[in-house]
């Protein structure tokens, strides 16, 4: 089992550098941050938790800037996004942001990605929410195709392009893993159809999930397909490896950094690392 961190990576909490450092000294074999690329102030979609939404969610750092930071000051460590709302996110430019940080990494970047919850954020960057999935679908197989592709192309219904070029290829082959986010009723057919990894939340019934997963992807004369469970209880850490997860990711607080260094101390204690 392989353990990874997640946080909300802002402007008043840890540096991403000086976490990554911390997290590859202690064991943790990957780190995350998620994505948004602004929080509208008047905003009618519910909190992902209920409630307020917390500040950390108007103060995130650029994914992409901050994982480079945290890739520079590390040589194993894994650094990923939980998750990039590609709905919000130009997929030609996507595309070599993934690429130059795959190729800086030395192939160490796990893309997850996600279509998101906050309405208001999506149609400020021209979204139709209504059509968010299938805008989420035709991003990720045209990025494929750039990475892909010395001369790359695709023609789909909402993203048209092409022939073009685009360097840096990704130093992953033949691109970085694509791990789609999501428990919704169609998660799996998602993951199925053009994703190479599942990234869930930990909820009732994702065992279950996870073994039909597995059942899907024999079908389909697929191998196995990974799973990393994101937001995990270390308590329950032995309930999705029996299940068979390959990754767990633990939540950090995002404020206060000495608060956040040694919740890290806390977690390779507990899981043993």
């Amino acid at each position: 089992m392989k353990h990874g961190l997640a946080i909300f990576a802002t402007d008043e909490g840890v540096s991403p550098a000086e976490l990554a450092r911390l997290a590859e000294a202690k064991g943790f074999e990957s780190l995350f941050v998620p994505d948004h690329t602004h929080i509208p102030v008047s905003r009618s979609s519910a909190a992902p938790q209920g409630g307020e939404l917390p500040r950390e969610y108007s103060r995130m750092l650029d994914p992409f800037v901050a994982l480079m930071a945290a890739a520079a000051a590390t040589t194993e460590l894994r650094i990923g996004t939980g998750l990039c709302l590609v709905v919000a996110r130009d997929p030609i430019a996507t595309a070599k942001a993934v690429a130059t940080l795959d190729f800086l990494s030395r192939g160490r970047f796990l893309f997850g990605v996600g279509a998101g919850w906050n309405l208001e954020e999506m149609r400020n960057h021209g979204t139709d929410p209504a059509r968010r999935f299938a805008l989420m679908r035709e991003r990720v197989e045209a990025m494929k195709a750039i990475w892909s592709n010395e001369e790359a192309s695709y023609e789909g219904k909402f993203v048209r392009f092409g022939p073009i070029w685009s360097w840096p290829k990704p130093m992953q082959k033949p691109h970085p893993p694509v791990m789609i986010g999501g428990n919704g009723p169609r998660a799996l057919e998602r993951v199925l159809t053009y994703g190479d990894e599942w990234l869930p939340e930990p909820e009732d019934g994702l065992a279950a999930r996870m073994l039909e997963l597995r059942d899907l992807s024999e079908a389909a004369g697929r191998e196995s397909v990974p799973v990393t469970v994101y937001g995990v209880r270390v308590g329950n850490v032995e309930v999705y490896e029996e299940a068979g997860a390959h990754r767990c990711v633990h939540w950090l607080p995002p404020r206060e950094p000495e608060r956040t260094v040694e919740r890290v101390h806390e977690l390779a204690e507990q899981l043993g690392l």
